[in-house]
C-alpha cells in the first residue's frame, strides 16, 4: 500500500521547496511545513484507516529526510528524552512530523535559538518549552521569552507539584519575565505554595516582600566580620542569614514546611534549604536521619569538633546558637523524609503529622535564627 497518486505530489513538492520543519494534524488529516515565517499547508486525501495513511505519510518524510523509509527509528525513543541526540542531526529531526523527534531536538544539548524556534512551530506543548528553557542558549535568544510568556499564561492550568516548581525554576531565569508577573506569581503562591518552593530554587536571595534584616543583625555582622573575612564559611553564612536575604528566605522555607502542598513539596524544599545554607556545611554528607542529625549536630558543637563553630563561640558567644542551627539546617536534605514517605502516600494534614518528628527539629532551629519573629510561634 502506497500514498495516493495525488498525496505523492504533493508532498513531493512540498519537501522539494526550502522548508524547515512539519507538523502533522492527525485529526485534521493535514500536513503543515514551516519556511521562515511562511506556513504551508497539504490536504491528504487517506484510501485507507486514517491511522495507516498516517503511517505511510511518515514512512515518505523519512525516506525522504533520513534516506529510511522506517519512520522515526524505534530505538531513538529510548534515549531522545535523555538530551542525547545528535547536533548534526537536529535539522533533519524536525522534518519528520514525529512528536518524538521534538522532543529529541528540545532536549539536545546543541539546541540553538533557530532551532528552538522551529522545534516550538512544531510541537508548542509546555513539556517542550520546558526542555527548551534548560538550554542557557535559549533562555538568551529570542524564544526565551516567548517560552517563558507561554509557560507563565498555562501555569494556571497544571496541576502536579513538580510540574509547577519546575515552571517557576524555569521562568524565573534573568530576563525572561517582568517583575509585575513574578509578583503575581509570588502571590498566588499563597494559595499553591508549590509556586513559592519554585522561588527559593531560582531566585533564593531575591524573593519578593523582602523582610527586614533581623534587629541584631549589623551589631552581630561587624562581630562576626573579621572571622568571615578570614575564610570562617559559617560565620559568612550566619551573616547572610541576619541580613534582609537570609530573614526572606528563612521566613518563606517556614511557612511553606508549616503547609506543604504534598511530598513533591516537601522534598523540594528541605533540598532547597540544604542547599542555601551549604556553605555552612562541616562536611559533605548527607544526613539520613533526623534523630542522627540532631545529634551529630550537637557533639560537633560540645565537643569543639566544628573549628568555624568553634572560632564563633569563642569571639561571638552570642552568636553561638544561631551558628549550630546553620550547622543543622545546611545539612538538611529529602533524604530526612525518605524513610517515611517510603511508608505512606499520605498528603495534607496527615503527611504533616507524619513529617512532624523531622519538621520540628527544624522549625526550631528556624525560629533560633528568625530571632523574636519566628519565637512563640507553635
Amino acid at each position: 500500500m502506497s500514498l495516493t497518486s495525488e498525496d505523492t505530489l504533493k508532498l513531493n513538492v512540498l519537501l522539494h521547496s526550502g522548508i524547515e520543519a512539519i507538523r502533522i494534524d492527525e485529526a485534521r488529516m493535514t500536513v503543515h511545513a514551516l519556511s521562515g515565517s511562511d506556513e504551508s499547508r497539504v490536504s491528504l486525501n487517506p484510501d485507507c484507516k486514517p491511522e495507516q495513511y498516517l503511517k505511510k505519510v511518515r514512512e515518505m518524510l523519512s525516506g525522504h529526510v533520513l534516506g529510511s523509509p522506517g519512520g522515526y527509528p524505534v530505538f531513538l525513543k529510548r534515549w531522545t528524552r535523555m538530551g542525547q541526540a545528535r547536533d548534526q542531526g537536529l535539522n533533519e529531526l524536525l522534518m519528520l512530523g514525529e512528536p518524538e523527534a521534538v522532543v529529541a531536538v528540545a532536549n539536545a544539548p546543541g539546541l540553538t535559538d533557530d532551532l528552538a524556534r522551529r522545534a516550538w512551530w512544531a510541537d508548542p506543548i509546555s513539556d517542550n518549552a520546558r526542555r527548551m528553557l534548560g538550554s542557557p542558549t535559549v533562555v538568551a535568544g529570542d524564544m526565551g521569552k516567548v517560552l517563558a510568556q507561554h509557560l507563565v499564561e498555562h501555569l494556571a492550568f497544571e496541576t502536579e507539584p513538580q510540574v509547577m516548581m519546575d515552571t517557576i525554576r524555569l521562568i524565573l531565569q534573568p530576563g525572561l519575565i517582568e517583575e509585575d508577573e513574578k509578583q503575581k506569581i509570588w502571590t498566588s503562591g499563597a494559595r499553591k505554595n508549590a509556586y513559592r518552593v519554585g522561588f527559593l530554587q531560582a531566585i533564593p536571595d531575591r524573593l519578593p516582600e523582602p523582610k527586614p534584616a533581623r534587629a541584631d543583625s549589623e551589631t552581630l555582622a561587624d562581630a562576626l566580620a573579621v572571622l568571615a573575612e578570614n575564610g570562617n564559611a559559617l560565620a559568612a553564612t550566619l551573616i547572610k542569614s541576619l541580613r534582609s536575604e537570609g530573614q526572606t528566605f528563612l521566613a518563606a522555607a517556614e511557612a511553606i514546611l508549616r503547609k506543604p502542598a504534598n511530598q513533591d513539596v516537601v522534598v523540594a524544599l528541605l533540598n532547597s534549604v540544604g542547599n542555601y545554607f551549604a556553605p555552612a556545611r562541616p562536611n559533605p554528607t548527607h544526613a539520613e536521619d533526623i534523630e542522627q542529625l540532631v545529634s551529630e549536630t550537637r557533639i560537633l558543637c560540645d565537643g569543639d569538633q566544628c573549628e568555624t563553630y568553634t572560632e564563633i563561640r569563642s569571639v561571638v558567644p552570642d552568636a553561638s546558637a544561631e551558628a549550630e542551627a546553620l550547622l543543622l539546617l545546611s545539612r538538611v536534605n529529602e533524604y530526612l523524609v525518605t524513610p517515611i514517605f517510603a511508608k505512606t502516600t499520605a498528603e495534607g494534614t496527615l503527611m504533616r503529622k507524619k513529617i512532624e518528628p523531622v519538621t520540628t527539629p527544624i522549625f526550631e532551629r528556624i525560629a533560633a535564627l528568625l530571632g523574636s519573629r519566628g519565637a512563640g510561634r507553635q
